[in-house]
C-alpha cells in the first residue's frame, strides 16, 4: 500500500525536479527573458489532474525550493505559485474537458497571473526589471502548454497503467 503510493507520486516528484533543473539552467541573455515557467506549467498541470494530492501545500513546497534556488525573497514564487494552483483547482473540472486550443487560452491568464504577482512583489521590494522579463515568459509558456501537457499527459497514463 505504501509502496504503491510512493510509486505514483514518484513521476510528479521527477517531473518537479526536472523542470526545477530546466528553470535554473544557464541560457544566453536574449533566451533567458522568453524561459518558459515550467514550474509554474507543471503546478498547473498537476493540480488539474490531481487535484486532491497535488495543490496549494505542494505549489508552496515547490515555490519555496525555486525562491531559495534562485536568490530571491522568499515566499515570492511560492505565493505566486500558491495562487496559480488555488485557481487552478477552483477551475479543474471545466479545464480537464477543455479541448487543448481552449486550455491553452486558459493557461494564458493563470500565467499572467503568476507573473503580475512576481511582479507586483518585486514593485513592493523595489526591484525593477524590463516588462519582457515579465511577457516574456507568459507568452513562450503559453506556446509550450500543448507539448507538455501532452507529454505529461502521456507519462500520467504509462504510470497509472502500471
Amino acid at each position: 500500500m505504501i509502496r504503491d503510493r510512493a510509486s505514483r507520486r514518484m513521476p510528479v516528484i521527477a517531473s518537479f525536479i526536472f523542470g526545477l533543473m530546466l528553470t535554473i539552467m544557464p541560457l544566453p541573455d536574449a533566451a533567458a527573458v522568453f524561459r518558459p515557467d515550467w514550474l509554474a506549467l507543471l503546478v498547473i498541470f498537476w493540480t488539474m489532474q490531481l487535484p486532491r494530492t497535488w495543490s496549494v501545500g505542494a505549489a508552496w513546497i515547490v515555490g519555496i525550493v525555486l525562491d531559495v534556488s534562485q536568490g530571491t525573497l522568499i515566499g515570492q514564487h511560492a505565493l505566486a505559485l500558491c495562487c496559480v494552483a488555488f485557481v487552478t483547482v477552483r477551475l479543474h473540472l471545466l479545464m480537464r474537458v477543455f479541448p487543448v486550443p481552449q486550455l491553452t487560452a486558459t493557461v494564458f491568464p493563470i500565467l499572467a497571473i503568476y507573473q503580475f504577482l512576481l511582479f507586483w512583489i518585486n514593485g513592493v521590494a523595489g526591484v525593477g526589471a524590463p516588462s519582457v522579463v515579465y511577457w516574456g515568459p507568459v507568452v513562450s509558456g503559453t506556446l509550450m502548454w500543448p507539448v507538455v501537457m501532452i507529454a505529461l499527459s502521456g507519462l500520467r497514463y504509462r504510470t497509472r497503467s502500471g
